[in-house]
């Protein structure tokens, strides 16, 4: 990554002090984006123990996720008002702080107050990680460590599902939010110990209280919107049609505010460059595709072929084992070759194994789903390590950390969407295959018969056959509903090699 000509570079760390500070500052992330997702198995112990409805309960995720989607594009703002150095810090003492509050809640009220705590500060913690990372490194190795970065932010989601499902079984629940205590304290002190005096340059920026009014709701409404809507059937609820009048009325203001403001909260004019957008529309739309796969596939296993948590996670979380491994190598890769080749092999990986995995069947095997999906960390490290570094090409480091948070608030976006539109997408084909599949059953159909009179034969009653049928119809279904989004997730990653080429790295 280029920086502009007057950047002042500051003098390169110690080999001990930068494993340090990398070490320090790859665990705050690794922290952070675990709790995303570690709670989600987690939520009906804590709705049973604190006394509330599995469906109340999921406002303990719904709660993180609306605070921190907000708190993540205005990072830049707030970083030149405090110091990168210190506002990552105390962000992450704050972090480390509501965990404990989290873990000692004796009621769902303050649970879901210290979990909203817990999303506002850790907004700042991931674009500020990545800024700071890049700071103390030469420009040559800056590919390097973003491999380092990435691999943290995409082992966490995958490993979160799997830590949250063993502790809640073999401890407590309060212990999800007990093992961030350590990692914070040892994140903030080392990062302090090691860039209390690099910090970054401040300004008095007035706050833009309008801008800032608009996001909150618009951003709120959205997020808000997104992990309720397949719940309250989307567009037949009233609660979901004002979440959406409001999210787009507010987020349409607050792009013409922004755009027009002397000192926005949100430097949104940072799309004028061409690689910085590039890189976004691609780790939007690719993340959004991938996570469906990362959301959809547990819930096959568990819903339809038996699986408990436990083992869904683990068979989800080879994916994330070689995207550990890769990371590294692919940022390493990105100082020395066209981050466009790397990005386009990714993209063309992802879509040459979702087009090999829409053709499986009910019978797979545990064997098969978790050997299919080793390449899936390659093809992850390969488009998103690469799109981080793109989207910082030829920027000022004074830009990074406002670059980074709007790159990854339109990341946690695409998860949103990627997890609401792939279920629902997912019910919707299930419903339409279960209906053909249905009407092509008939009990004057011979193959029908045929089946009707194998189940009987093998012991079943005429009412237990019919049972076992509509049974395995609905089984069928789903796998061809999921199919076919593996097959759309294809079509969507093969566009993206077109775009990826609309970049340009040198610049």
């Amino acid at each position: 990554m280029s920086a502009s000509a007057d950047d002042s570079v500051p003098a390169p760390l110690p080999p001990g002090a930068l494993v340090l500070v990398t070490l320090s500052l790859a665990l705050a992330v690794f922290m952070n984006v675990l709790d995303v997702s570690i709670a989600n198995v987690s939520i009906p112990t804590i709705a049973g123990d604190l006394g509330v409805s599995t469906s109340n309960g999921t406002w303990v995720i719904t709660s993180f996720a609306v605070a921190n989607a907000i708190a993540v594009p205005v990072s830049g703002w707030m970083a030149k008002r405090v110091g990168e150095v210190k506002l990552f810090v105390w962000c992450t003492v704050l972090f480390t702080l509501f965990s404990f509050l989290c873990g000692i809640s004796g009621s769902f009220v303050m649970l879901l107050v210290m979990r909203a705590a817990q999303g506002v500060v850790a907004g700042p913690m991931i674009p500020l990680s990545q800024s700071l990372l890049l700071a103390n490194y030469p420009p040559e190795k800056r590919g390097f460590a973003n491999g380092i970065w990435g691999m943290t932010a995409v082992v966490g989601p995958v490993a979160g599902p799997i830590l949250g499902g063993w502790i809640t079984d073999n401890v407590s629940w309060s212990w999800i939010f007990y093992i961030n205590v350590p990692v914070g304290i040892f994140a903030a002190t080392g990062t302090w110990f090691v860039l209390r005096n690099r910090e970054t340059e401040t300004q008095r920026l007035p706050l833009d209280l309008v801008g800032l009014a608009l996001l909150i709701v618009g951003v709120g409404a959205l997020q808000i919107m997104l992990d309720k809507g397949n719940d309250e059937a989307w567009f037949q609820s009233s609660f979901i049609v004002v979440l959406a009048i409001t999210a787009t009325v507010f987020l349409a203001l607050f792009v013409v505010w922004e755009l027009t403001d002397d000192n926005p909260v949100v430097d949104l004019k940072l799309f004028g460059r061409r690689n910085f957008t590039v890189a976004t529309l691609c780790v939007t739309l690719g993340f959004m595709t991938y996570f469906a796969g990362v959301v959809l596939l547990p819930l096959w296993l568990q819903n339809e072929q038996g699986y408990t948590p436990t083992w869904a996670g683990i068979t989800t979380a080879s994916l994330g084992l070689m995207g550990a491994i890769f990371s590294p190598i692919v940022g390493r890769l990105t100082d020395k070759i066209d981050i466009r080749v790397i990005v386009t092999f990714g993209m063309l990986l992802f879509a040459g194994l979702s087009f090999l995995k829409a053709d499986a069947n009910t019978e797979i095997s545990f064997q098969q789903l978790f050997l299919t999906r080793l390449p899936w960390g390659i093809g992850l490290a390969c488009f998103f390590i690469p799109l981080i570094t793109l989207s910082l090409t030829g920027l000022p480091s004074s830009k990074v950390a406002s670059a980074s948070g709007l790159f990854n608030f339109m990341r946690l976006i695409a998860l949103s969407f990627g997890t609401s539109l792939s279920v629902t997408m997912w019910d919707r084909r299930q419903a339409y295959h279960d209906h053909v599949l249905s009407a092509h059953t008939s009990a004057s159909d011979p193959l029908t018969q045929q089946w009707l009179a194998q189940a009987q034969a093998s012991g079943l009653s005429e009412p237990q056959s019919y049972g076992a049928l509509a049974q395995t119809i609905s089984e069928q279904s789903f796998m061809l509903g999921l199919n076919e989004m593996y097959t759309l997730a294809g079509c969507v990653f093969l566009g993206l090699t077109v775009v990826v080429w609309m970049s340009r790295p040198n610049e």
